[in-house]
């Protein structure tokens, strides 16, 4: 049996007439709801998906889509005419054989599954239906909800899911990938949220056009939200929702199944805590001034434009704002990889100036994704004595072998921390997110028409803060109730960040019960702890979503331990998540959700057909071959996407080295639509300044600088006091200017700002207060000179 199937990207119908292809052939897919109900932190997703068969003969289409990396897929249905059909959770391989006999004998079948090699793709193939028949396709997940910079709590729903690039060598299919018209999409999208928390709702951002917020209530901890009309699904909805007093540790006990045993996982109350760790000023002051710092940028095909211009303005800033005597290197990857080093060098004016160079000249030119290589080379390089190794990762691609990637981040974890940032739609929340989390440091998504900037900065912020080691989490709770932990020890601790932990309490104990949750760590050799009181009393109304977050976090935990041990004894890991699969009907790499309808009656009859559903681009329809990812160990699975994601493939594929037939296919049919290179914008005012800076974070009274500063070399140098240096008041000009022109970047440039402040003191500079006076004079600003740190 040939698979054909769906990219879950598509721009909404408008005024379509007619379910068709170009080619006049019926297509099944025609609508998707989307219904968010968001609590505190968490997320739970309905999705429902109605298909109709207008084909004269039974059908079978199979539709890939991706979900938030960490999801847990809790729920799924098919409702077909009056009849509907819970579907199983059961063995992988037995649902799948189930639902072949159940196909062959004529039955309606549903199966869904996460792929084998990451676990953020799902495969949903609908079996049977009938001509003329309709089916309503429900399926439920939840998920936690990622804090972003400014507290915000970010919810993305994937729309676009970009091809995963395959290392060279790894098996793939010639597939076809149909594209038609953005007008002629034939599925339409509706998306709803609700929002509740303890605390009020300030506000929720989103990168779709909204409908107002409603409030619920007069205390506004309950809102309601959704798309406004005409919304076209061409990009991932994303929403950032803001409470007040977003930094409160809190505390959800969820009541235990009543139909489950008692004992158990589910039969069990269970709690998420959610803490946030604050650090005192004194220890955040004292940033690092040491650290081996690498730099691992993505420049494959689809980084051109826009994103490889933004990724080389990071590298300005982040080069610009590293201490003094630490240790650096840049590594670039796509098919390939190159290294400005040879090693990690010592950063001097020279190193970071030879950085420059090379990065002014990097172009998106290194094909695909292949991003397993120059991680083990990094990973081969000895470690600086004394200077810990800070990894941070840039990519806007998927790979075929996310859980690879992830579990060697995950082998060198005691050696670095890995800081990742997806950029563009369609970045896989599974490899970013696991990368951060197995290394111990801070994953973030640029998307839209963020800044890459300020991100990038928190992040080298956190980077700078002293590690947090000896982290423990201890449990007072009334004699009777014991906890079982199911997350994973806690690793790394940031600022402001939050840490959510999840525990199974086993047994009994009174309604005005407490219990207290304490997490104790060192910070710069300083103990601390958090402690967290909380009732013991469990909350209404939540279902059961943190059973189920708590059960994906377990399983999660024991698969990384199988793929530890494969090929060795694992004392039965992979038995253990299939039972607790099974059990919190949770979906896991080693389950899927299989539903046969066993009261249709008579078998259909005739053979079955099997249906692309078509994606959008913008011009007119074309066929492609390329390679794509395997779902399925038995057969692999096309993945079909919009315009742009067959565009950001074909620049991957025609950068590759070695040209092969089927890019050049791609190339052939891209032919039709050039990208249009935009006219390069004169050079942000910021960084032009921030070019100029000296690594020992002083400045050069120059025209250049001048020229920055929007004055002529003659007016820089007569508003000179007579006694200062000539670097003293080039580095004082350019803080009153950062100060006076840029605070709404601050973030950007603080890191440098206090570089050169520490230059200033380190070098007793004489007139600072004549040469603040007569920089606000000069420059039109009124900054103190306490504003800039000196």
């Amino acid at each position: 049996m040939v698979d054909s199937n769906l990219g879950y990207s598509s721009c909404a119908m408008m005024n379509c007439c007619g379910l068709l292809t170009l080619q006049k052939e019926p297509v099944p897919l025609k609508s998707i709801e989307v219904e968010l109900e968001v609590r505190d932190h968490v997320a739970t997703v309905v999705s429902t998906l109605n298909y109709e068969n207008k084909e004269d003969k039974p059908l079978e289409a199979v539709f890939v889509f991706p979900l938030p990396g960490d999801a847990a897929v809790c729920h799924f249905s098919a409702q077909i005419g009056q009849t509907q059909i819970v579907a199983e959770v059961k063995e992988k391989q037995k649902a799948r054989e189930e639902y072949d006999d159940a196909l062959s004998s004529g039955q309606q079948a549903f199966l869904l599954e996460e792929s084998d090699e990451s676990p953020d793709i799902f495969s949903l193939s609908v079996g049977s239906l009938p001509p003329g028949e309709s089916a309503s396709i429900r399926l439920e997940y939840v998920t936690e909800l990622a804090v972003q910079a400014d507290d915000g709590l970010r919810f993305c729903l994937p729309a676009v899911l970009n091809p995963r690039y395959q290392p060279q060598g790894s098996e793939g299919a010639g597939v076809q990938v149909t594209s038609v018209p953005a007008s002629l999409v034939p599925y339409s999208l509706s998306f709803s949220a609700r929002v509740s928390s303890t605390r009020p709702v300030s506000k929720v951002e989103s990168n779709c056009s909204l409908d107002p917020l409603q409030y619920l209530n007069t205390d506004q901890t309950q809102a309601t939200v959704k798309l406004a009309a005409g919304h076209k699904f061409d990009r991932d909805i994303e929403l950032l929702i803001y409470y007040k007093d977003a930094h409160q540790p809190t505390a959800v006990v969820e009541a235990g199944q009543a139909s489950a045993e008692p004992g158990s996982l589910m039969g069990d109350p269970v709690v998420m805590v959610s803490l946030y760790p604050e650090f005192t000023q004194s220890v955040m002051s004292s940033m690092a001034s040491c650290g081996e710092f690498v730099f691992l940028m993505d420049r494959s095909g689809s980084m051109s434009n826009t994103r490889i211009s933004s990724a080389k303005d990071t590298l300005l800033l982040l080069l610009k704002s590293l201490p003094m005597g630490c240790y650096f290197n840049i590594y670039s990857f796509g098919s390939s990889y190159e290294h400005i080093f040879s090693k990690s060098v010592e950063y001097s004016q020279k190193t970071m100036k030879e950085a420059l160079k090379k990065v002014q000249e990097m172009e998106a030119d290194l094909g695909g994704t292949e991003i397993l290589e120059p991680l083990k080379h990094i990973y081969s390089q000895s470690c600086i004595q004394n200077q810990p190794r800070q990894l941070f990762v840039f990519t806007d691609g998927e790979v075929g072998n996310t859980k690879e990637v992830i579990d060697l981040v995950k082998n060198y974890s005691g050696s670095h921390r890995c800081f990742s940032f997806g950029i563009g739609e369609g970045a896989s929340s599974a490899l970013i997110n696991g990368m951060a989390k197995e290394g111990g440091g801070h994953a973030q998504f640029i998307t839209g028409t963020d800044r890459m900037q300020p991100k990038v900065m928190q992040s080298l912020r956190f980077s700078l803060q002293p590690a947090v080691v000896e982290i423990s989490v201890t449990w007072d709770l009334p004699k009777e109730v014991s906890v079982t932990v199911l997350s994973p020890p806690i690793t790394a601790l940031f600022q402001g960040q939050r840490s959510l932990i999840y525990a199974q309490l086993t047994g009994q104990s009174s309604e005005a019960a407490e219990g207290c949750v304490t997490l104790k760590y060192s910070l710069a050799g300083h103990p601390s702890e958090n402690q967290l009181h909380f009732s013991l009393r469990p909350a209404e109304d939540t279902g059961l979503t943190v059973h189920r977050l708590g059960a994906r976090t377990l399983i999660r935990s024991l698969e990384m331990k199988e793929r530890e041990h494969r090929g060795q004894q694992d004392g039965g890991v992979k038995e253990k998540v299939v039972q607790l699969s099974v059990q919190s009907e949770v979906s896991s790499s080693f389950t899927a959700f299989i539903a046969v309808n066993k009261d249709n009656g008579e078998a259909i009859q005739g053979p079955l057909v099997q249906r692309n559903i078509p994606t959008a681009h913008c011009c007119s329809a074309s066929y492609v071959t390329y390679k794509a990812c395997k779902m399925k160990k038995s057969a692999p699975l096309p993945i079909i996407g919009t315009f742009q994601m067959f565009s950001r493939w074909v620049g991957d594929r025609l950068h590759k080295k070695h040209f092969s037939s089927e890019a050049q296919q791609c190339a052939m049919a891209s032919q039709d639509f050039p990208a249009a290179v935009p006219e390069q914008p004169p050079r942000d005012p910021l960084l032009q300044l921030v070019s100029l800076q000296e690594a020992s974070g002083c400045w050069l009274l120059d025209p250049a600088l001048a020229a920055a500063l929007g004055k002529t070399d003659e007016e820089v140098e007569k508003s000179k006091p007579e006694k200062a240096s000539s670097e003293v008041w080039a580095t004082i000009l350019a803080l009153i200017w950062l100060h006076g022109f840029k605070m709404d970047a601050k973030d950007e440039w603080e890191l440098l700002a206090v570089k050169a402040a520490s230059w200033l003191q380190a070098h007793k500079a004489l007139c600072v207060s004549e040469c603040v006076d007569a920089g606000n004079v000069l420059l039109g600003c009124s900054v103190k000179k306490e504003a800039l740190g000196l």
